[in-house]
């Protein structure tokens, strides 16, 4: 097993420790929503710099009504293309 052969002064011992510290994480505020995040990530809501990156997922409720909505116009088109 390896010994020192001398004592490490604590001098020695605290300037090889300078560089073990831990950094502070950067946190700011989100401009949309006021919430705490990390910087350059988009925000829960999906703002990035002040702008709307990401759409909101549509509800399965609201997908149905639409395609509900939907047929009845492709049906009518159809109709009139066959009628022509």
């Amino acid at each position: 097993m390896a010994v020192p052969k001398k004592k490490t002064s604590k001098s020695r011992r605290n300037q090889r420790r300078a560089h073990d510290s831990l950094a502070r994480v950067n946190i700011v505020a989100n401009k949309t929503t006021g919430e705490y995040q990390l910087p350059h990530q988009v925000s829960v809501d999906g703002f990035y710099k002040g702008k709307k990156v990401i759409a909101d997922k549509v509800k399965k409720e609201e997908e149905s009504s639409e395609e509900v909505n939907a047929k009845p116009e492709a049906e009518q088109k159809k109709i009139a293309s066959e009628g022509v």
